[in-house]
């Protein structure tokens, strides 16, 4: 696979992953809820300071520049593995879940590194809400209060301080656990209750396809480098 076709699967992934942030940052209310499909697929817009999934390293500043800045590092690295690897001569497969990985990491990267800076602050408020659909929201929504682009430098955070806009929700099941359940019976119980974006289903799908199949893709392709090697000597 050719280094230029795996930057393209990176290419595409930041593309939809931005552009649904976009119009989730410049249409949604933070904490609004859109049914898109039925009550198992939502679109509820929060926002993040840390990893994938809200996971948090801390809840200060410090933690959140140290993130950033772990995240610059790897995805500056990540380039340098993908293109080694395509050097290399890994198997197609290898190469598409480094792309989807380096990509998703990339996508909030984004987010962490410009988000504060172009973007109006996003708190929660009265006017967020649910929704039947999107439709609905659109026309009855108020515009006022959702965040809108503004002059470079002029958002909410400074560099490296920008929270990552997640809005994939899928409550598959939501039921009350039994009460003989070990500390937890007779609560409520969502699954799957994580809200994320398409970056972070990028960097899941990646890494899960690596730990089922490694053994299938963590391979060369010989007649690849045979050439490379003939190439050298």
């Amino acid at each position: 696979m050719k280094y230029r076709n795996a930057l393209l699967i990176v290419f595409v992934i930041i593309l939809a992953d931005q552009a649904m942030k976009f119009f989730i940052k410049t249409h949604f209310c933070n904490g609004d809820d859109v049914r898109i499909c039925g009550n198992w697929f939502r679109l509820h817009f929060i926002e993040n300071e840390g990893m994938a999934y809200g996971l948090k390293l801390s809840e200060s500043v410090i933690g959140k520049l140290v993130l950033s800045s772990f995240r610059l590092i790897a995805v500056i690295f990540g380039f340098f593995l993908l293109k080694m690897a395509v050097n290399k001569g890994y198997g197609k497969g290898a190469i598409i879940c480094g792309s989807l990985i380096l990509a998703g990491a990339m996508g909030n990267l984004v987010d962490s590194l410009f988000y504060g800076l172009i973007f109006t602050d996003s708190p929660y408020s009265c006017f967020s809400g649910n929704y039947d659909n999107l439709h609905n929201m659109l026309q009855n929504h108020n515009q006022n209060a959702v965040a809108h682009v503004t002059k470079f430098g002029h958002g909410y955070g400074k560099f490296l301080q920008g929270k990552v806009v997640d809005m994939l929700y899928f409550p598959i099941l939501e039921t009350t656990l039994p009460k003989w359940v070990p500390y937890f019976g007779g609560s409520n119980f969502i699954f799957f209750e994580p809200v994320f974006n398409i970056a972070d289903a990028a960097i899941s799908i990646g890494v899960l396809t690596f730990i089922f199949f490694q053994k299938r893709l963590i391979h060369k392709n010989l007649a690849v480098t045979d050439i490379l090697s003939n190439a050298v000597n």
